[in-house]
Parts: C-alpha cells; structure tokens; sequence
C-alpha cells in the first residue's frame, strides 16, 4: 500500500506518531495506522489531497471542516454510550490530522441485531451542539430534494434516466416529518469495527445527518443489497425494534437518495460497468416504487 507522504510523516513525528502504515484510503480521506509516544496504537486521519475536493456526488468538500466535524461528533455520541474511535486531538495545518483511538477488528462481522439495537440508542442522543458539514448549511428537508435534483442531472449527464422526480413534492413530504435525530448514513461494513461479534466501533461520520430515522432505515436497506456491505436488515429490524420506521414515504425517499448516491458512484466516481448498470436499474426501481407511494 501507499507510503505516507514526508510532510505526513514530519508532523506525525513532531506529535510522537511513528510508524505511519496505511490501512485506507477513500475520496476524501486516507487513514494510516500509528503508534504513539506512550506505545499505544492510534490511526491518523488525513486528507488524500488537497483541502478542497470536489466529487461527483458532493462538488464542494472542505476536509478540514469534516474533520472538526469528526471529531466533535464522535466526543459527542460517546458520552453516550456510543461506541466509537474516540479522538486524541485535531491537527490542523498542514497536513490536517484526525488522531483516534486504534479500535481492534476481529474480521468475524457483527451481530446484525446488536446492530439495530445500537442505531436506535444512537437516534435517541440529544443532539450535537454544532451542525453536521454534510448538511450543506440546510435543513435535511431542504437539502434532500436539492441533492437528489443536482446528483440526478449529474448522471443523467452520462447514463439515460427517466424524468426526475418531483422534487417540491418530495420537500413537502419531508417537511412533514416525524422526527429529528442524528443519523450515520454509513453504517456498513467498513465502517463498523467489531470484537466477538459486538459492535466496537462505528467509524466515518462524513455523511450524518440530523433527520428523520427513516432516512437511516432507508439507506440501511440500500446498503444491505450489496453483499460486500456485510449487513442483514431483516436482523437489524429487529434489534431496532417495533418503533422502526419502515413504511412511511420517507423511507422510499430515503432508499431514492441512497441509490442515487450508489449510481452516482459506480458510474462516475469509481465507475465499474456491471455495479454501474445494476445501479441504475435499481434507482429506476426505487423512483416507481416512491411515485407509487405518492399515488396512495
């Protein structure tokens, strides 16, 4: 795998970090393993690039910001209980760091149900005292519609998609919703740290939101129909519980967003030719099932 850059390895060491390893790498960030003065392991979260990035899927990302975000949010859900690589300090410079706990991994998965369990503690947290950077300064009602408008165009730019769909209608439903929680909206495999089952930590909060659980749900289901996501929902219902947020307008809404992300992805961003189509198949799918909804 790749070696940290000098600059990297420079301000790593000035802070007692040493033996920088890389243990991942995504759009935004890449994360190395350490070892700290004490002898400790920690990862170093930092930018793959430059501070400013732009995607397909989010065309202006400022890392530092998610950064600050990463770590006030993990401080955050931990005082309650919430399992999590908890943060060591902030760097901020250049290069910006993220320093965490190491959390082990065990390679055997998770128990689905825990699972559950767990994002219903975590829909229940007071919430974080500063907004989540992935909401783009809006409310989640107001920003889904606009993300869903400007991510449909985007692939609609290179793949043939039918009419978008309404979108004042879709602000409207959301705007009718049932509850403000905060909610991961990557709860997947890679991102989920487990030890004999259970669950030790849930990493990468880029992509929270403070919205209605539905919109977890949502995105959960999407997520499950890819093996390599390691997730069974019909388990993670149940540990959820009867409260979960399965039938409402909302949910397909939620899936809408979801797959159109996952399109957004596999044909523009790590672009693959089989995911890609089978994507886009799925997110036709996922509109006439939410337009279905509306005409109830």
């Amino acid at each position: 795998m790749g070696q940290p850059t000098q600059g990297l390895q420079a301000a790593a060491a000035a802070r007692g970090y040493t033996e920088l390893r890389l243990v991942g790498a995504g759009l935004e960030f890449s994360v190395y393993a350490a070892v700290a003065a004490d002898g400790s392991r920690v990862v170093v979260r930092t930018p793959s690039r430059e501070r400013f990035q732009s995607n397909a899927n989010d065309p202006a990302v400022d890392t530092r910001a998610l950064l600050r975000w990463e770590a006030a949010v993990t401080r955050h859900v931990a005082s309650y209980g919430i399992p999590v690589a908890a943060p060591r300090e902030l760097v901020l410079g250049e290069p910006d760091m993220l320093v965490s706990d190491y959390v082990p991994d065990d390679g055997g998965g998770v128990d689905q149900r825990a699972l559950g369990d767990l994002l219903r503690r975590l829909h229940r947290v007071a919430l974080p005292p500063v907004l989540p950077v992935a909401s783009e300064g809006l409310p989640t009602e107001r920003l889904l519609p606009v993300r869903v408008q400007r991510r449909w165009r985007e692939l609609a730019a290179v793949v043939s998609l039918p009419t978008e769909p309404d979108i004042a209608l879709m602000a409207a439903t959301l705007a009718d919703g049932a509850g403000k929680s905060l909610v991961h909206l990557d709860v997947r495999g890679a991102n989920l740290r487990g030890v004999d089952n259970a669950v030790a930590a849930l990493l990468d909060w880029s992509n929270a939101l403070v919205a209605d659980p539905a919109l977890e749900l949502g995105r959960l289901a999407e997520f499950a129909r890819l093996p390599d996501n390691g997730l069974d929902m019909d388990a993670v219902l149940t540990g959820y519980g009867e409260t979960a947020p399965v039938d409402a307008v909302t949910h397909w809404i939620s899936r809408l967003d979801a797959a159109l992300m996952l399109a957004v992805v596999f044909n523009l961003e790590t672009p693959d030719e089989k995911l890609g189509v089978a994507a886009v198949d799925r997110l036709c799918e996922v509109r006439e099932r939410l337009m279905w909804e509306w005409d109830q």
